[in-house]
């Protein structure tokens, strides 16, 4: 677990957006932990994830592990995400341009569904998690119809969920799908196994502690 994925785990608690107890998934899964980025709901907050990503995405490419030109934010969450991001990569000197969609086309001003930059050259879609991966194919048929090529995917969490649902569990997680079907990589500010260690980490004691043994069952029955 790096320095930065453990910042960013004590960041998301703070602020609420990650949190222990019982939950339902989408998948009908019940886990014992939620990650609802909606929850990154004000300006000092929005920012510091700003950092977070931006921080992720510059250390992949100063370590050659891609090119980009520009973002893509997909609708709903992915707008302000990739926003905040290029804000931020401008205020450490690399300035690009982002773009984003909408769900309904418009019939009148600009119209249609992109707003912002034109699409072009190497684009990194930026969103909060990948549940289903349909948001990111949805985004790489948008990118490639407008002559541009996806680069990369950037999420906050990777969950490290084999995909399915209760009872039936795929041999690949989401992330896993979406690297394979368009050959391109997906970075993660954290991951499911960096919550696992910093609950596991001496010194978490109390309520934070209960959690450890049903967030680790929980990767042992569903994780990659």
């Amino acid at each position: 677990m790096s320095v930065d994925s453990l910042e960013f785990i004590r960041f998301a608690l703070d602020a609420g957006v990650l949190r222990f107890g019982q939950f339902r998934t989408k998948a009908g899964r019940d886990s014992p932990y939620f990650f609802n980025a909606g929850l990154f709901n004000d300006g000092a907050r929005l920012g510091r994830l700003a950092e977070f990503y931006a921080a992720t995405l510059l250390t992949a490419h100063n370590a050659g592990q891609l090119r980009f030109d520009m973002l893509f934010g997909p609708a709903y969450k992915g707008i302000t995400l990739a926003s905040a991001t290029a804000v931020e990569l401008a205020r450490r000197g690399r300035n690009v341009d982002f773009a984003y969609n909408r769900k309904e086309a418009k019939d009148h001003g600009e119209g249609g569904t992109l707003i912002g930059a034109p699409l072009r050259g190497r684009v990194v879609i930026v969103d909060d998690v990948i549940s289903a991966g349909t948001s990111v194919r949805e985004s790489v048929d948008i990118i490639r119809a407008a002559g541009a090529e996806p680069a990369a995917v950037l999420i906050a969490l990777d969950r490290r969920e084999r995909g399915g649902n209760a009872t039936e569990v795929t041999e690949q997680s989401a992330v896993q799908q979406v690297q394979a079907l368009f050959g391109i990589p997906v970075l993660s500010i954290a991951s499911l196994d960096d919550v696992v260690a910093f609950l596991e980490q001496s010194g978490h004691a109390g309520e934070l502690a209960a959690y450890r043994s049903q967030v680790a069952a929980y990767r042992e029955r569903y994780g990659v």
